[in-house]
């Protein structure tokens, strides 16, 4: 199992930028699924980006079609750390943000491991 924390949300104008950052500690972070979630008040938790490990040096990202060009999810295995970049933010951004380990998808059954969360919020 991997232990995942997050950092880096807060309170933004629309139009601007956050990147969230996910540090993990544990075993086989460099073969595992990492994902970002969200989860706004009274919805249901939300895919947003996912990033696989192929093979190799190889990783393969995904993303939602609502954050699709405007967020970018990285990952540094050095750091085992794990980053979401966040541009051109909307209101409709705001929510509470999860980072996520395990075999990947966009659901989150296909995760068994995640952080506490971190609050981002878009004033208009």
């Amino acid at each position: 199992q991997v232990q995942l924390v997050e950092s880096g949300g807060g309170l933004v104008q629309a139009g601007g930028s956050l990147r969230l950052s996910c540090a993990a500690s544990g075993r086989g972070f460099s073969t595992s699924a990492m994902g970002w979630f969200r989860q706004a008040p009274g919805k249901e938790r939300e895919f947003v980006a996912e990033i696989s490990w192929i093979g190799g040096s190889a990783y393969y990202a995904t993303y939602a079609t609502s954050v699709k060009g405007r967020f970018t999810i990285s990952r540094d295995n050095a750091k085992n750390t794990v980053y979401l970049q966040m541009n051109s933010l909307k209101p409709e951004d705001t929510a509470v943000y999860y980072c996520a380990a395990g075999g990947g998808g966009s659901y989150p059954q296909g995760y068994h491991s995640w952080g506490q969360g971190t609050q981002v919020t878009v004033s208009s």
